[in-house]
């Protein structure tokens, strides 16, 4: 008997390659990638291995229903016809999200809370019960997406977005989304196979993601809880087989992961972070000024890390950006640099000429993604030995 059913993975603008990529790798059939997400085929087990092991997967939504519809009173009927029954009991709970594109309705909160009481209404004229709203840890959590007379009603298995991985237990200003962060590694090309940097790195989520992706420890081992476990047909058992089953392929890591902060209680704070991720054997953190260090050794370096934009922190960018290019210049000869920044003209004081650039979101800040590579010598000279 088949009990395959499609899913949809949604993620970050610029990530859905990335995305596809994870879910053939963890083995899901029939793949499509769409803006922000990617659809796919798998069981109720996929499902889990889906919530625990996808680094770049914002949700992953179980869809149940798709119509057409001519209005608000046809949408609420239509709802209403669905077997909520088979997902729900009678004294149960449910929260409604909805997302919407076009025209056709412009309050989301609105269709949630027509949605709902179709759902509440159906319950309470076969059964004389109905289920109660909870938004914080329903029994049900069911996505509504309207694209201009369409209705797509999903179920939510992953409950809170899965950047929430369960490690970051200290924060400090403008933290990065563990999900952009894993990306943003991802992107990278970091393969665990050289030392890792990020010498600015606040609260240690870009160190936290590169340890687990070159251990290949899945992301969300320390959630608290997924919304599929308050499911009728949960299957614990099943659960813990997955993760087993992860868990027997992580691998061994042997370089270092080095992070810089020149403020105390940024150290304080991703050491936290660490510690509650178990991986302070893989990352050292350290109370330093990136711009008064040089790197040390011969050896190759990768390096990922998000500077100041301007936003929320009071700098002179212009001069900051500047001593990023004079210090990667100067003190960093064979490293591969990344760096994120929404401040585009700040980005021009660098100095130095990028070898690529990918256009990325961090939240709703239109950003790039830049490599600048820190050649040992000169790039002419290091143009004669490869030709050589």
């Amino acid at each position: 008997m088949n009990t395959d059913f499609e899913m949809v993975a949604k993620t970050l603008f610029g990530f859905e390659e990335l995305l596809e990529n994870e879910l053939k790798q963890l083995g899901a059939k029939h793949i499509q990638k769409g803006v922000r997400h990617v659809r796919f085929v798998g069981d109720k087990g996929f499902m889990y291995k889906c919530n625990l092991g996808l680094r770049t997967a914002i949700k992953i939504l179980k869809p149940i229903a798709k119509f057409k519809f001519k209005n608000e009173t046809d949408l609420y009927q239509k709802i209403k016809t669905i077997r909520w029954e088979n997902y729900l009991k009678s004294d149960g709970s449910l929260a409604v999200g909805a997302t919407l594109s076009g025209d056709r309705f412009t309050h989301s909160q609105y269709i949630a809370l027509k949605t709902k009481d179709a759902i509440v209404d159906r319950f309470r004229e076969q059964t004389g019960q109905r289920p109660n709203v909870d938004l914080r840890f329903p029994d049900l959590k069911i996505n509504i997406h309207i694209d201009g007379d369409f209705c797509n009603v999903s179920l939510d298995s992953s409950g809170e977005s899965l950047h929430k991985r369960g490690y970051k237990i200290a924060t400090n200003i403008a933290p990065i989304n563990e999900v952009l962060a894993a990306g943003l590694i991802m992107l990278s090309g970091w393969d665990g196979q050289s030392d890792f940097m990020d010498p600015m790195c606040g609260s240690g989520t870009l160190l936290i993601e590169a340890a687990m992706i070159a251990c290949n420890i899945p992301p969300n081992l320390m959630r608290n809880e997924f919304a599929f476990e308050r499911w009728e047909d949960w299957d614990v058992d099943l659960f813990e087989k997955i993760e087993e089953s992860l868990l027997s392929k992580t691998r061994d890591f042997h370089h270092k992961i080095i992070g810089f902060d020149k403020s105390p209680s940024a150290v304080r704070k991703a050491k936290e972070n660490v510690i509650n991720a178990h991986l302070d054997e893989f990352i050292t953190i350290k109370h330093e000024d990136f711009f008064k260090t040089q790197k040390g050794g011969e050896a190759p370096l990768h390096m990922v890390f998000n500077p100041p934009y301007g936003e929320r922190l009071n700098l002179e960018m212009e001069t900051f950006y500047s001593d990023i290019g004079s210090t990667l210049k100067h003190k960093y000869s064979g490293t591969n640099a990344w760096l994120i920044t929404s401040n585009l003209e700040a980005l021009k004081h660098v100095g130095l000429r990028p070898s690529r650039k990918i256009k990325v979101f961090n939240a709703k800040l239109e950003s790039r993604l830049v490599l600048y590579k820190m050649y040992s010598g000169t790039k002419k000279i290091h143009k004669q030995k490869l030709k050589s």
